[in-house]
């Protein structure tokens, strides 16, 4: 079984802000985007068919896609990668009828047809929400019982904070609509954040050795597990791209985990790797 070899770093070259002034500032751009999205545009994140309702139907013609999107006053039109000549058309409008009448018009085949309702969007966006909130919640509160100090326990809340943003940052910068399936790798996120910052937090607080030592050998463990995750999203949002079997909600989900992944490499050892320093040594280490 392969390995992966992880370089061991020299933290005392470095002082507590400069290790944290990275992921902060990666944090405060994040958080820029996200404000500035919804000044302009009323939601944080671009909301997909599944929270604002609309209609998605998959149509098969020779016609050129921007001559589909024209014709049918489409709001996206996106190729389906293994079919010939075959599109996914999305609508805001929920009247199928009209939409099926105007395509059957335009003498496309229409494949299949889907449609969700503006008040059904609506009320799966504030669950998806309550749902986010509810999952932060409870890892704050898990955070703070396993550790019981301030300072270890708000290092994973900020870190896993931070692992939610700058994705949710990504995600508008990239194009991809918050969906059902975003929505579920952003819990995900929340899971694997957890995981690498108490698994150096075990390893410093509560196990022997000093503290770099401790924390390298957490770092061997950790960063081996979120390479590898990285590897397999990466394999499956390439896979399941519309350039091969154009999967669409497995492609973002693949990308978005990619995203917080490598983030979360970021926070958990540089921004929680300081707190941890700055708490072990009451500021005194550099």
């Amino acid at each position: 079984m392969a390995s992966i070899e992880v370089s061991r770093i020299d933290y005392s070259q470095y002082s507590d802000r400069q290790l944290a002034a990275i992921p902060l500032v990666v944090l405060v751009l994040a958080l820029g985007v996200l404000g500035g999205w919804y000044l302009t545009t009323g939601a944080p994140v671009t909301p997909g068919i599944d929270f604002t309702g609309g209609t998605e139907i998959q149509v098969q013609t020779s016609a050129p896609q921007a001559e589909i999107e024209s014709t049918l006053g489409a709001e996206s039109v996106a190729p389906i990668g293994s079919a010939a000549n075959t599109y996914i058309v999305t609508f805001q409008s929920t009247d199928t009828e009209a939409i099926t009448e105007r395509t059957q018009q335009a003498g496309y085949e229409i494949q299949s047809i889907q449609s969700v309702s503006a008040s059904f969007g609506s009320d799966t966006q504030r669950l998806a929400v309550i749902g986010v909130l509810v999952a932060f919640a409870g890892m704050s509160v898990l955070a703070f019982l396993l550790f019981r100090t301030f300072v270890p326990s708000i290092a994973i809340v900020v870190s896993a904070f931070s692992d939610i943003v700058v994705p949710l940052a990504l995600m508008n910068l990239f194009g991809i609509e918050l969906s059902l399936g975003t929505v579920a790798a952003l819990l995900m996120l929340i899971g694997y954040s957890v995981d690498s910052d108490i698994l150096l937090n075990n390893h410093v607080l509560r196990r022997s050795g000093g503290f770099y030592e401790s924390a390298y050998r957490a770092m061997r463990t950790g960063v081996t597990m979120t390479i590898t995750s990285i590897t397999a999203m990466a394999v499956m949002a390439i896979v399941a791209s519309r350039y091969v079997f154009n999967i669409p909600l497995m492609s973002e989900i693949g990308i978005v985990l990619v995203f917080g992944l490598v983030v979360d490499l970021m926070n958990t050892y540089l921004l929680n790797m300081s707190l941890l320093r700055w708490y072990k040594y009451e500021g005194i280490a550099r």
